[in-house]
């Protein structure tokens, strides 16, 4: 082959390789967080663990007003990490309040222990069987956590996810546990509708449609539920007080700005902890409050 030939051959070659598929690799497992990316090649789509090299951290200290919440899942935690019997977790409730920090603190409370944190989008759910596999023979412990979870008709993740949960013939890892959270407490829309297809039978006993009971079946596959709940008015203040501090205002400037983080959360119609950090962040900045490494929520 003479060198023109050679170089044009190179050329295509170099077109293709971005179409082909990575070499095979172990991921970093001296991570403490990965997210599964799944990618298509040629028409076939290929997932694959990637580390996290700066994960956003939050201590369980610096999440306020959710106690109940918080011991049940460190507790959750702390048994699996241990290797002792724990249940998946779903955790579901109002916007903003902490569910999904809730699980990172998780991590950094446990992670110096073993516990290690898999990141799974939810249309990525299919591949949970794979992800499963990969991490069975690695003697970490890992929480795959999926944020904001929920599934509309025709999903096929959502099939998936119920077989990891409970209903596959094969048995679950014993080193994997999945913590998810949603807005919505079981996952999926319901229609009035299905509330119609229910029948009557002259005893008045009601049997809800075969779909309505399809859709409650996922929820009740996590043996962990925890429901949070807007805050009040004291709460809000009280959370929006801690992360001034923790930025470095004095008493005296936390109690001056109530008045401002009220206004600043009917702006956006919500007293959630999100928003008092939001409103935390602004006023310091305002104010010129600085201190280093603050942690991110």
């Amino acid at each position: 082959m003479d060198e023109a030939a050679l170089r044009e051959l190179a050329t295509v070659l170099a077109r293709l390789a971005p179409l082909l598929p990575p070499a095979h690799s172990e991921p970093d497992w001296t991570a403490r967080a990965f997210r599964w990316r799944r990618r298509q090649y040629l028409g076939v789509h290929l997932g694959r663990l990637e580390a996290v090299r700066h994960v956003a951290s939050i201590a369980a200290a610096d999440l306020q007003h959710v106690d109940t919440q918080k011991a049940a899942l460190l507790a959750n935690t702390e048994q699996f990490v241990r290797g002792l019997p724990a249940n998946n977790a779903l955790l579901t409730g109002a916007r903003g309040t902490g569910k999904s920090s809730l699980i990172r603190a998780c991590l950094e409370h446990f992670a110096d222990e073993g516990l290690r944190l898999i990141e799974v989008d939810k249309h990525d759910l299919v591949d949970l069987p794979d992800i499963v596999t990969q991490v069975a023979a690695r003697p970490e412990r890992f929480i795959v956590f999926c944020d904001d979870l929920s599934f509309e008709e025709g999903e096929s993740s959502y099939k998936a996810l119920k077989a990891v949960l409970d209903g596959s013939v094969a048995a679950a890892s014993e080193n994997v546990l999945i913590y998810a959270t949603s807005n919505r407490r079981h996952l999926m829309p319901e229609y009035m509708r299905e509330n119609l297809a229910a029948t009557y039978q002259d005893d008045g006993e009601i049997h809800p449609a075969e779909t309505v009971e399809e859709k409650v079946s996922l929820s009740e596959r996590f043996g962990l539920w925890l429901s949070f709940y807007p805050f009040r008015q004291d709460d809000y203040l009280d959370i929006v007080g801690h992360w001034l501090r923790h930025l470095g205002a004095s008493d005296a400037q936390v109690e001056s700005s109530r008045t401002e983080a009220l206004q600043f959360a009917l702006q956006r119609g919500s007293r959630s902890g999100r928003v008092g950090l939001q409103f935390a962040r602004d006023f310091a900045g305002r104010h010129g409050l600085r201190r280093p490494h603050a942690r991110q929520r």
